[in-house]
Formats: structure tokens, C-alpha cells, sequence
């Protein structure tokens, strides 16, 4: 039986693309604020019925909107931000997680990157509880879509 999802590319490949995405702009916090704002712009419309209160995650300043579901053992995320550079953090994570395989994305952990790409040591106290807050929401759905589906 064929796959029918587009394979996934493997964390350390996007990892590697992100870092590439960030390397010019050094240590210039605002071209990487920048550069995540463009992200979070690019994000797909959200889905219908993504904004429902269900799909909110607690913890965060900003309104932030995640929904998973599984298909074919891999968490498919759907996700938005009231709050451009929040979204922009959404973008990120979506990349890293989205159609990974459930044992994968559950093994991720990705705050490393963050502080390597020069993001974390610039993010206020609260929007570095609403990332960590997203990245528990995010684990959470792997791990009940592996146990239900996996």
C-alpha cells in the first residue's frame, strides 16, 4: 500500500532549513523579528471552525488557535495567531511538527533551536510561556492521536 501523505522531511533537514532562513540576519534582532513576522504572513488562511474556543491554547497572552489530527501515523497541525509574531513562532512550529510521524514528533524538542536561531533570548517572559504552552499542547495531541490511532 502506497503512502497517499508526502513523505516528511526528517527534523534535522528542516532544522538546517530554518537555520538558513535566520543565518543572515546575524545578530539583528529586527531582521529576525522581521523575518518571523513574513512567516507568520504566509501561513494559510485558517480553517473553518479553527477559532472555536476548543482549539485555544491556555497559557498564552495571545490567542492561539491549534487543532491535530492523524493520518496515516503522522500529527497534522492547523494553527493561527491573533498576534503577527506569535504567528510568526506558530509558522516555526509548524514546520518542525507538521506531518511527522507521532513517535517523532513527540521526541522533538525544539527550544534548542529556538535559542540558536536567536529568537528565545529575545522574547518577553510571557511569550516564552505562551511557545512552551504551545509546545505542550502540541506533544499532548501526539501522544493521545498515537494512542488512539497508532
Amino acid at each position: 500500500m502506497s503512502s497517499t501523505l508526502p513523505p516528511s522531511l526528517p527534523p534535522e533537514a528542516i532544522e538546517a532549513e530554518l537555520l538558513a532562513q535566520f543565518a543572515p540576519f546575524g545578530d539583528n534582532w529586527e531582521a529576525k523579528y522581521e523575518h518571523l513576522m513574513r512567516l507568520g504572513r504566509q501561513l494559510p488562511a485558517a480553517a473553518e471552525g479553527l477559532h472555536d474556543p476548543q482549539f485555544l491554547v491556555r497559557g498564552c497572552q495571545s490567542q492561539v488557535w491549534l487543532k491535530a489530527s492523524g493520518a496515516e501515523g503522522r500529527l497534522q497541525l492547523q494553527a493561527d495567531s491573533d498576534a503577527l509574531i506569535v504567528k510568526g513562532l506558530v509558522a516555526v512550529l509548524l514546520q518542525l511538527y507538521h506531518n511527522q510521524p507521532f513517535s517523532v514528533a513527540l521526541a522533538l524538542e525544539p527550544l534548542t533551536l529556538f535559542e540558536t536561531l536567536g529568537l528565545s533570548q529575545h522574547l518577553s517572559m510571557t511569550r516564552r510561556n505562551g511557545l512552551g504552552a504551545m509546545l505542550k499542547q502540541i506533544k499532548l495531541y501526539a501522544l493521545v492521536l498515537q494512542q488512539t490511532q497508532g
